[in-house]
């Protein structure tokens, strides 16, 4: 009995030695792995300042994984915009549906760009959607907003008008209002009066969904008390992201309630307690749902993420007072605009759990960024900037990096936050959720 204690004995001593040395091997590996990660560079991003079409004004949408960036650009006296795509620094004009502007919002891996357009129809029931586009460098209405407003695809260099649902104007979702399967997402008009709407609206109008079959269209259910809805993203699943509430000329600022439509049923999202400027902007792949929502009170709008039925405040940069999530990618990582309470506002990028002011992440001299409208999957982001030399707010591509260069030197660059001239921040006010929600998405400035 003593010699086989004995050796059992022996046995566990040296049982524990080898997982002494195992734990200890791990230990250093693990150390020389931090030590590794520590080293590593803070991804820098080098920017690219894109073409306008002779105006001082352009906002890059969304880069395909071809790179082919969608977006839209001021013509020259800044008075009119049109629908544009960049490719290998050249820029062109997608043209319109007989009216004087258009704007291009996402562009998938096919090639399909989504939009809206003007026609030459002045609106018969004075609704004005054109509002919905500014232009000019004091932030007024661009030119023919009387006009009607439909939700256009291109492909190849045609355009096609999408159908509304009866009645007469259809925007769409700017963020990610289209996906891989040709399916897009915003809000259509019916053939309803309804004497509850806030004046100028008259009709009511229904998130749906385009496509991906030609001349499709599906209407999604509101919320039930609520009487018109706005779809302003889906992912590749079919998920659907955006807004239910009362009828009224879209604007951030109505009781508005953030959504999920999936699997046909629709499904209200928390909120941070305000009552006005919520709403579900952009869904990754993954089902996280980013946006904007009201602290109670109403005292302030900061970016959200929703996921696993949780809400999360992304807050500010610091010394800010408002934020806007507008881009996701497939790894998390959230792109939002900061502002103080002047409406000076700078881009940044949230992941990790903190905000980075991008301004930081770039080489001296380069664009000053005010805000990222998109994230991909390889980290790219477009928005629009600010050039300090000319005035002018021309779109960005801001590409990572870490081949040594100046834009990939490690740790973040002291960069003084930029004040805005009194015209650009005055766009900003009327291009967020502070007049009009249509506006504040489709025109993220």
């Amino acid at each position: 009995m003593r010699a086989k204690n004995c050796v059992d004995a022996e046995r566990t001593t040296q049982m524990k030695t080898v997982a002494i040395i195992t734990l200890s091997f791990c230990a250093v590996l693990a150390a020389f792995r931090l030590g590794a990660q520590a080293q590593e560079p803070t991804p820098r991003y080098a920017v690219t300042t894109l073409a306008t079409l002779g105006g001082t004004y352009g906002t890059a949408q969304q880069m395909n994984s071809t790179g082919l960036i969608s977006g839209d650009a001021n013509l020259s006296g800044d008075t009119t915009e049109h629908a544009t795509f960049w490719r290998d620094g050249a820029i062109t004009d997608l043209g319109t549906l007989g009216g004087f502007n258009s704007g291009a919002a996402e562009v998938n891996d096919r090639g399909l760009i989504l939009g809206v357009s003007q026609t030459a129809t002045i609106d018969p029931l004075g609704e004005n959607w054109g509002l919905l586009l500014t232009c000019s460098a004091s932030g007024g209405p661009c030119q023919g907003y009387q006009n009607l407003v439909i939700a256009v695809t291109w492909k190849n260099g045609v355009i096609t008008a999408l159908p509304t649902l009866g009645g007469n104007n259809a925007q769409v979702g700017f963020t990610t209002g289209l996906n891989n399967k040709g399916e897009a997402v915003g809000w259509a008009e019916n053939s309803t009066q309804d004497q509850n709407c806030v004046p100028p609206q008259v009709l009511d109008y229904e998130a749906v969904i385009w496509g991906p079959n030609k001349g499709e269209i599906r209407q999604l259910a509101p919320l039930s008390g609520d009487t018109i809805g706005a779809a302003l993203g889906i992912n590749d699943n079919g998920q659907v992201v955006g807004v239910t509430g009362p009828c009224a000329f879209p604007s951030f600022s109505l009781p508005l309630h953030p959504v999920l439509w999936q699997n046909g049923a629709v499904t209200k999202l928390g909120t941070l307690g305000g009552m006005m400027n919520n709403a579900a902007l952009s869904i990754n792949n993954r089902g996280q749902i980013i946006g904007i929502s009201d602290l109670p009170g109403d005292t302030a709008t900061h970016a959200v993420l929703w996921q696993n039925g949780n809400i999360t405040d992304l807050g500010t940069l610091p010394g800010d007072f408002l934020s806007f999530a507008y881009g996701i990618n497939n790894q998390g990582q959230v792109v939002v605009q900061s502002c103080d309470v002047n409406f000076n506002c700078r881009a940044a990028i949230w992941q990790n759990g903190v905000m980075t002011d991008l301004n930081t992440l770039t080489p001296t001299g380069s664009l000053y960024l005010m805000v990222a409208q998109h994230i991909n999957d390889r980290g790219e982001i477009t928005g629009q900037g600010f050039d300090q030399n000319t005035g002018g707010t021309p779109a960005f591509l801001a590409v990572p990096t870490v081949d040594g260069s100046e834009s990939a030197l490690p740790g973040a660059q002291v960069r003084d936050k930029v004040i805005l001239p009194e015209n650009v921040r005055e766009l900003i006010r009327q291009r967020r959720g502070f007049g009009r929600f249509g506006a504040g998405i489709m025109r993220p400035q």
